[in-house]
This record gives C-alpha cells, structure tokens and sequence, in this order.
C-alpha cells in the first residue's frame, strides 16, 4: 500500500527515522481536509518510545480537528536541521515521513503526561510546565497518530 523509495541509496533506517522523530522539535501534520484537499500545519510532537506513537496537542475546535473527526488518515513529516559542507550552498539534510491514523485523546491524565512530556522537549523549567498545564490542559485535546509506515531519506538541495 506505501510507495518504496525510488532512489534506495538515500534511504535511512527505522532507528534512524525514530531518532529523527524523537529529536526534532517541529514537523508539519497533513490530513484531508475541506474538499479532499490536503490541510497540512506545522505543530510541535512529542514520539513516545514506550508505544511507538507520535503526539500533538490541540485545542477543542477547528478545521484540522473537525477533518480528522471526518477521516483519520494523515501524515506527519520532520526534518532535521541539516548541514552545508564548507563552500558549498546546498543543504544536506534527513527527513522522515509518516503515515498513520489520527486519533483524538480527552483523557486528562494522559493529556497531562504526553504534554508534560512534550513541553520538556523546550524547556526545563518545571515551574513554568506545570502552570502552563494547570492553566490549559482542560481545554486542550491529544492527538495520537499510530504509525502505519515511516520511511526516511537524506537528501541534497539541488
């Protein structure tokens, strides 16, 4: 059902791709929208090692919750920072796309966890986490996108 990569010799591992998902911050997350069109925005996540599943908060309404309610297939794809080799202008850099179903998670103490966990990934301030949750977390939703594929590739701009 998912495409291989045409071009083998830029492909990177599983445990490269999860090391990209659990060290970037941002990526943009793509489901069908209004129309059958794609609704792609960038969200911060957070990749749980425990049950192989990417997270995003969200909040109680909207054009990406309401498409989601409608159909749960969507795409999350991430990239690292990249790297320019000195006197040249191109960008080396590793991406990671995933395909998965997107589900919605009310359960405040999950909420609580994964956005606790999340929040870490910007900021040890624990003072700060927690009023931000306190303040929050009761109006805010879980998105779980449980993989279906991921690949990665290294690519050079051109």
């Amino acid at each position: 059902m998912f495409r291989e990569l045409t071009r083998k010799n830029k492909k990177l591992s599983h445990e490269e791709c999860i090391e990209i998902l659990k060290n970037t911050r941002r990526g943009v997350l793509s489901v069908i929208g209004d129309g059958d069109y794609p609704y792609g925005t960038p969200m911060n996540h957070y990749y749980n090692e425990q049950d192989g599943k990417l997270y995003f908060h969200c909040g109680q309404g909207g054009h990406r919750l309401d498409a989601i309610l409608q159909n749960p297939k969507g795409s999350f794809c991430a990239y690292d920072e990249g790297k320019q080799e000195e006197g040249h202008w191109a960008l080396r850099f590793k991406s990671v796309i995933v395909f998965g179903k997107v589900t919605v998670i009310t359960d405040p103490d999950r909420i609580i966890d994964i956005t606790t966990k999340l929040s870490r990934k910007f900021t040890s301030d624990e003072s700060y986490i927690q009023s931000e949750i306190k303040a929050h977390a009761h109006r805010t939703l879980l998105l779980e996108l449980t993989p279906e594929h991921i690949s990665g590739k290294a690519v050079t701009e051109s």
